[in-house]
Order: structure tokens, then sequence, then C-alpha cells
């Protein structure tokens, strides 16, 4: 649980790579629902109940649009 002191620094800190917001490159970012399984959605639009080896996704999603992956 973070408290009020502590929640200034932790939202200045999820927010997107200040970089990737002056290159025009941040999308939107969020929060994920704790109570929704995840889920992985290919380049392609199909979507798998898994997601990648080894994540342990607890927290967010920054979507960025980038030429390539």
């Amino acid at each position: 649980m973070v408290t009020g002191e502590e929640f200034p620094l932790v939202a200045a800190a999820a927010l997107p790579d200040r970089e990737a917001q002056a290159a025009g490159a941040y999308v939107f970012g969020g929060g994920i629902n704790e109570y929704g399984e995840p889920k992985l959605v290919s380049g392609d639009a199909t979507s798998s109940p898994e997601i990648y080896p080894g994540s342990r996704l607890k927290g967010g999603v920054t979507v960025l649009e980038l030429p390539t992956r």
C-alpha cells in the first residue's frame, strides 16, 4: 500500500519515458484490471491467454507507436 506522502513519487515514476512523449511515440498508458486475466495480443491481432514466458505482469501497461518492434 502506498501512503499519501509516497503517492506523488510513485505517480511520477509510473509516467512514461519523457523522451517517448517528446518523440510523439507515446499513445496511452494505464492500470491493469486486477480481476481480469492478462492476455497477449500479437501484431496480427491474434490473442493468447498466455503472456511472455517468465513475465510476472502486475501493474500497468504503456503503449508506444514505433516503426518496428
